[in-house]
């Protein structure tokens, strides 16, 4: 990809970042759901050493998500391609807001034969954790984690030095 690509990339693919808190206490409407405002899919593509933001991701409409029908087991899409939708999830601390919450989920996607696996409870699983701040990287491999710590730094250089030594341990390993 060229520096031409990545910078535009970089900047019509940006972050939702700490917007307001429909549930500040006032107990009407909404009072007791879950937001969603600070979360972020980010597409991992190890196979183009490509990581990007993709909201479609949001409601299972990312490009990668659309036209494949979905298989209940991964042996049924033995030829997919591997893809990371990561949860990102951005909190604002005492330093300024950090990536707070990671994990990775799973798709693998056979576009010639317009069949895909993704493991729906998982991708629940890890949204969930990420809006909790827990970090669910480990069984992604390492290219994969490169890619994603690359991308977080490069979008904001100060969120990740802003973030806590677990998500920077997790993604150096």
């Amino acid at each position: 990809m060229s520096s031409d690509q990545s910078s535009n990339q970089k900047k019509t693919n940006a972050f939702t970042i700490i917007k307001d808190d429909s549930t500040d206490g006032h107990g009407g409407y909404g009072a007791g759901t879950i937001s969603l405002e600070n979360m972020s899919p980010v597409i991992i593509d190890p196979e183009e050493n490509n990581a990007y933001v993709d909201m479609g991701a949001m409601h299972a409409r990312s490009d990668i998500e659309r036209r494949v029908k979905y298989m209940p087991n991964r042996e049924d899409v033995p030829n997919g391609r591997l893809y990371w939708i990561v949860w990102v999830n951005v909190e604002r601390g005492e330093k300024g807001p950090y990536y707070a919450g990671v994990a990775g989920s799973e798709l693998r996607v056979d576009r010639p034969n317009k069949r895909a696996y993704k493991s729906m409870a998982q991708h629940v699983t890890h949204m969930e954790k990420s809006l909790k701040g827990k970090i669910v990287v480990e069984h992604m491999e390492e290219h994969s984690k490169k890619l994603l710590k690359d991308f977080l730094v490069d979008f904001n250089g100060e969120m990740w030095s802003n973030s806590t030594n677990e998500l920077k341990d997790a993604l150096s390993e």
